[in-house]
């Protein structure tokens, strides 16, 4: 499946947002996005931030919206998970 405008974002805050380039995701896989760190094993992707996006003192929601702008997939997190 082609990840190419795909965008992860923390939908609580509506920002910040990251926004896949291409990138094919094979069958029974998974990808993760990091803060700040690169792992090239998990796919190599991250915010580019310092500070933490979804550990704070505020519950929060992780959301996965397709290239259409449709909500495929939402995860909400507890205060300083």
């Amino acid at each position: 499946m082609e990840l190419l405008g795909w965008r992860l974002m923390d939908q609580a805050d509506g920002s910040p947002e990251f926004t896949f380039p291409a990138f094919e995701l094979q069958p029974q896989a998974s990808v993760r996005v990091y803060t700040i760190e690169e792992h090239p094993e998990s796919g190599g992707f991250s915010f580019q931030r310092k500070p933490s996006i979804w550990n704070n003192s505020n519950p929060d929601e992780a959301a996965l919206i397709d290239p259409d702008g449709e909500t495929v997939s939402a995860l909400s997190y507890s205060p300083g998970c």
